[in-house]
């Protein structure tokens, strides 16, 4: 969405996007509400994800369409572009933008993996 501003998301918006986003193709209600169940536990019914999925429609996260007698989800925001923002904020919000702080934030909050440091400090050295 290139320079568009991304809307909020709930907690259970974000939820049905997940379930969206981890799927290769278009999905009708019955799937999405099959996944977001099955997945996160939930015990939604079809009344409940449509108005989700109404919202995110109303807030350009999804384009709905019909498909005979379905109507198909498809997203119009990557998942990574809304993690970004996402992450974008948390770091301004609790860390004053400070990348230390987010780092050291997210290592107390679980240890980062040898791996992840590894991946880190590359990326700083490909700062200079």
């Amino acid at each position: 969405m290139g320079g568009k501003l991304v809307k909020a998301l709930t907690e259970c918006e974000v939820v049905v996007m997940k379930c969206i986003w981890e799927t290769d193709h278009d999905m009708a209600l019955p799937e999405i509400m099959s996944k977001v169940n099955t997945r996160y536990n939930k015990e939604w019914k079809p009344q409940t994800v449509s108005t989700f999925l109404t919202r995110l429609v109303k807030k350009d996260f999804l384009n709905m369409y019909r498909q005979g007698r379905s109507f198909l989800y498809h997203p119009l925001v990557e998942e990574q572009e809304y993690g970004k923002g996402q992450i974008t904020k948390c770091a301004d919000l609790w860390c004053n933008n400070d990348a230390d702080l987010f780092l050291s934030a997210l290592n107390k909050q679980r240890k980062l993996k040898k791996e992840e440091i590894e991946r880190i400090r590359a990326l700083i050295d490909g700062l200079d």
